[in-house]
């Protein structure tokens, strides 16, 4: 289930942001008349199509893991937590319909038409998201029934959904797929001009790109710090691991790096700050941050690869905002052409953010471990005793290779080119 959530993830992030980044890009060439933005989109949306399709087929393979590999999870939670699981449904068949009508529409409909299509592409994929996080949500901070001795009772969906974790964690992970979609394409097109410096079409697509990332960026920091602040009072034994605090303090000190070790109960190799973990915490130098040791052992998560993951996601999130003030500042907010040194750091950019959103969604997972939802059902007690499980994920994981090496071969093959046909009154310019 990790290795398909963890592929997965990359085409749901992609399905959230890509759109925006359509619907921008059409919108300067209806605005601007330049061709080369509406050889872009023709190009984008081809994109589009194979990622949205991959990312159809592994989430299909997700919704049978969910029954298969964890039934009593299902059996004890599916009543609560299967109304967003079907809302997520409808959005997800509105944006499918939409990306038809979109890929078909191109000469069909009127410029301004199509253009609004691309509009329930992003929004539906926001929703359908939103609707999966939430869900996620859930499992941290239960809400919506009552336990009746292992039973969930006395239901109440809209609760469900809108759980305490809801509103951070969805605008966490939505601004996370603008981030990834954005920074990703940047690459793309920054690697481009370092070996064709002359293309038309890599310093628009760049500055679009950019636009999303950039945007999306310092906001994700700042929605990150508000986050933590929800686990200091809803999930203090995840913030606890997050920042390898293993004694309760007051000051409590910010951990920085380090190897924690579980068995000494002690962080090794890490820069610490007097008063900021309780600042950043509570607001307060002098605020009391409750460490593992205030918790019982049986419920800790592993603290080891939860900070190690936390401050993987934070410092590359760190880089990107520089990456991103780099690039504002010297292009004039994608006005110039970047220099050699910016185009290879946005180049980096792109791995650093799908580095920055895996580790977060470990953060995320690895942080409630042991239990699978928070306070009611612990994973052990909720995974499939099915034997020979190892087959399937052997044969899983080599499906989703063939499928990522297919697509990256597909993708190699799209380039812009001067063959796709503008449409009369479009304005060609060369900046």
């Amino acid at each position: 289930m990790g290795t398909s959530l963890a592929f997965h993830y990359i085409f749901a992030a992609i399905g959230v942001g890509f759109p925006m980044l359509l619907v921008i890009v059409e919108g300067l060439w209806l605005r601007t008349k330049d061709e080369r933005y509406y050889r872009l989109a023709r190009t984008w949306s081809r994109v589009l199509l194979l990622l949205f399709a991959i990312g159809a087929v592994s989430g299909t393979t997700l919704s049978f893991e969910l029954g298969l590999l964890w039934p009593e999870f299902m059996r004890h939670a599916g009543a609560v937590i299967g109304v967003p699981f079907s809302a997520e449904g409808f959005a997800f068949f509105i944006e499918a319909i939409f990306v038809g009508i979109y890929l078909y529409g191109w000469d069909r409909l009127s410029p301004l038409a199509h253009w609004l299509c691309s509009f329930p592409i992003a929004i539906s994929g926001a929703l359908s998201a939103a609707f999966v996080t939430a869900v996620n949500a859930w499992m941290n901070t239960p809400a919506g029934f009552r336990n009746d001795h292992g039973r969930a009772v006395d239901i109440d969906p809209v609760a469900a959904i809108f759980n305490p974790a809801m509103p951070t964690e969805v605008i966490h992970t939505t601004l996370a797929a603008y981030v990834f979609a954005g920074f990703a394409t940047a690459a793309v097109y920054a690697f481009t001009l370092l070996r064709e410096p002359a293309n038309r079409y890599a310093g628009a697509g760049l500055r679009v790109a950019m636009l999303v990332g950039a945007t999306a960026i310092p906001l994700q920091l700042v929605v990150g710090d508000i986050s933590a602040r929800f686990d200091a009072h809803y999930e203090p034994i995840k913030l606890a691991a997050m920042e390898a605090q293993f004694q309760t303090e007051a000051p409590a000190e910010l951990t920085v790096g380090g190897i924690p070790d579980d068995a000494t109960r002690e962080t090794h190799w890490a820069l610490r700050v007097p008063y900021l973990l309780s600042i950043l915490a509570f607001e307060n130098p002098h605020a009391t941050v409750r460490g593992l040791d205030a918790f019982p052992e049986r419920d800790e998560p592993n603290p080891v690869p939860v900070h190690l993951c936390f401050d993987t996601m934070v410092g590359t999130g760190s880089l990107l905002l520089l990456i991103a003030g780099w690039w504002a500042i010297s292009t004039r907010i994608g006005t110039k052409r970047p220099g050699t040194w910016l185009a290879r750091a946005l180049v980096a950019s792109g791995g650093l953010a799908f580095i920055a959103m895996e580790s977060g969604w470990m953060v995320t997972e690895l942080g409630r471990q042991p239990w699978i939802a928070h306070g009611f059902l612990r994973t052990k007690d909720a995974v499939t005793t099915a034997p020979s499980l190892d087959i399937a994920f052997y044969g899983f994981t080599v499906l989703y290779l063939f499928l990522a090496t297919t697509l990256a071969w597909l993708l190699l093959r799209i380039r812009t080119d001067e063959d796709i046909q503008v449409p009369a009154g479009a304005i060609a310019e060369s900046r």
